[in-house]
């Protein structure tokens, strides 16, 4: 999709240092090779926003399937994560455009629900979220874990509230009106 001068997209292989932001994400360099090889098989969405002039700028990945059926479920419910864009382009727009393209296409793929974590400590992120129609419908205690670009595992604990969203139906209804 081509959206202010730039392109809303799935990844590419090539893109996967890009996602790496100069080295401020280096140590997510391994979870990105496994978000992309997950979306090789069909489990993930990796989207990207790409300018023409700066490269990649934002990213949304999407879960479609994953163990907690309360996050993703295949069908219905898809789980959206590592949703950033870089500092000099936010509050202009790009993070809107992305969140709605993806929402549009995950709707139009019958997906009816999208579900979220947002850091307790990250206001700013809870609002923008609110804004778009989201909800707190939960606590998290934001416990995960990875193996970091030297091979190390690293534990996270980033205490969250999960949010989620109705993002309609391909047929239009409302099963929450009757």
């Amino acid at each position: 999709m081509d959206c202010q001068n730039g392109v809303i997209r799935l990844i590419r292989d090539s893109d996967l240092i890009a996602l790496e932001w100069d080295g401020e994400y280096i140590r997510y360099r391994r979870v990105y090779r496994d978000v992309y090889e997950q979306y090789r098989i069909g489990r993930t969405l990796p989207w990207v926003i790409d300018l023409p002039t700066a490269g990649i700028i934002g990213q949304l990945f999407v879960q479609l399937d994953g163990q907690n059926k309360s996050l993703a479920d295949g069908y219905l419910r898809a789980y959206l994560f590592s949703f950033r864009v870089k500092p000099a382009y936010q509050k202009q727009g790009w993070g809107s455009a992305l969140l709605e393209y993806v929402e549009n296409y995950l709707r139009d793929k019958g997906f009816e629900w999208t579900t979220l974590k947002v850091s307790k400590s990250n206001d700013n992120a809870r609002q923008f979220y609110e804004h778009r129609g989201y909800i707190v419908v939960g606590e998290d205690g934001g416990e995960w874990r990875y193996i970091d670009h030297l091979g190390a595992q690293q534990a996270v604990i980033d205490p969250s509230y999960r949010m989620e969203k109705w993002i309609g139906r391909k047929d239009g209804k409302n099963p929450l009106l009757r």
